[in-house]
């Protein structure tokens, strides 16, 4: 009789046989079955599984024989990552800080789960793993929320590996990062992301608002926000009323809304890079009509859900349809991470030099914005036409010198010369 609940003592001696039933359907027609003594007395115990092919049943018994030399229970041969997961979670995440553990938690629960957990833990492949990756970079997360997903993934993996489950760790993959970046960056040229021009992000805006719930306004004021600020989703979210500076108009970049295990959480920038952003005329309106609604608290909320949520760019996705409206307005490849791409690149356009652009995006590396730049032929042309105006003014310049004071000037050269 078949018993898949069994803990298979370690170091136990397994019998094993395969039996081939062509009278069953196709994918139960070989079972195999491994049996052993209990050591403590408690007779002759068995385990079974029916698969379709005589390689797979061969494979079983394999995993089997493993399991035996380990220890270990059958049925977590068939347990799914995510049960696997939480049944071994901290083993798997021993010597953590908590500084780390947190926003390992956050990874596994918010995206770890959603995308691998249904998985059985012997069925992962590199494969897979790779297509979780790709799915968290066109999700538009950021380099370090893939990190914190990819890291408890490897973990979780590799106490498999001690058990016995795998022979190796498929999640495991050297150089992902260059792989998000490329796929983040679209082969380095980011402004091949951004919208066109205004009316292109006000059209966006507004079928974005129109596919929404209730046709909430804030989605839209919370896209054209983004776009005319070069900022990240979860920076919008944490704008709050007293880091907007309507005298100058210019915004204080200081928090971002993230995933933590609790929740949604508010933490400094990415790289604690606090900056100041521009605010332009086109949102000036949009700016002053949100904190008219908020009142006058400073730590008010100026961008939030309909019901004063904080919002995350899933959040955003799941409430506007962004896939289906994206893809009606003939911009399949717009994620919400382009709105910064297309800020940068309207930046870049319009001649704000290159470090004041960097202080903008908040990059640590000025090669990050250099991508935005767009050296074509004409801006060549137009850059050695500003480059001879800027000469031609010198040498039109008249001569601050008199005549009466050239011999006093020749004489302090002449102590120069001497001393």
């Amino acid at each position: 009789m078949s018993d898949h609940t069994q803990l298979i003592p370690m170091g136990v001696k397994l019998t094993t046989d395969i039996e081939h039933r062509p009278d069953r359907r196709p994918e139960f027609r070989y079972r195999a079955r491994v049996r052993w003594t209990d050591p403590n007395g408690g007779g002759r115990k068995s385990a079974s599984s029916s698969v379709p092919t005589e390689k797979e049943a061969e494979a079983w018994i394999s995993r089997m024989e493993r399991a035996a030399g380990r220890g270990i229970t059958p049925r977590t041969l068939t347990m799914t990552l995510a049960e696997y997961g939480d049944e071994n979670w901290d083993l798997a995440m021993r010597g953590l800080e908590t500084t780390t553990l947190d926003p390992y938690t956050a990874g596994w629960k918010l995206r770890v789960i959603p995308v691998l957990g249904h998985i059985p833990v012997v069925n992962i492949t590199n494969g897979i793993t790779d297509r979780a990756l790709h799915f968290w970079v066109a999700d538009g997360l950021t380099v370090s929320s893939v990190k914190n997903s990819l890291a408890p993934l490897v973990r979780v993996m590799e106490q498999a590996v001690r058990d016995g489950l795998i022979d190796f760790n498929p999640s495991r993959m050297s150089g992902w990062q260059r792989l998000y970046k490329k796929a983040e960056d679209e082969l380095d040229d980011p402004r091949s992301l951004a919208l066109n021009d205004w009316d292109a992000l006000d059209e966006l805006a507004n079928a974005l608002v129109e596919r929404a719930h209730n046709h909430y306004r804030g989605w839209g004021d919370i896209v054209r926000f983004a776009a005319c600020t070069a900022a990240r989703i979860g920076e919008v979210s944490g704008v709050r009323v007293k880091d907007i500076n309507r005298f100058d108009w210019t915004w204080d970049l200081c928090r971002q809304t993230t995933t933590a295990p609790g929740g949604l959480i508010d933490k400094g920038t990415k790289g604690k890079r606090r900056r100041t952003v521009p605010i332009i005329e086109e949102i000036r309106d949009l700016v002053n009509w949100r904190m008219n609604v908020v009142g006058n608290d400073p730590m008010a909320r100026l961008f939030t859900g309909p019901r004063g949520g904080r919002v995350t760019t899933a959040i955003l996705r799941d409430a506007t349809h962004w896939d289906e409206v994206v893809v009606s307005l003939g911009y399949e490849y717009l994620r919400r991470h382009d709105l910064r791409h297309t800020g940068l690149t309207w930046f870049a356009d319009a001649g704000v030099p290159i470090h004041v652009l960097q202080k903008i995006a908040g990059h640590g590396h000025i090669t990050t914005t250099q991508r935005y730049l767009h050296p074509d032929k004409s801006s060549i042309e137009k850059a050695g036409r500003t480059l001879s105006r800027h000469l031609s003014a010198d040498r039109r310049a008249p001569q601050a010198a008199s005549p009466s004071s050239a011999p006093a000037e020749a004489g302090v050269r002449h102590l120069r010369l001497v001393q």
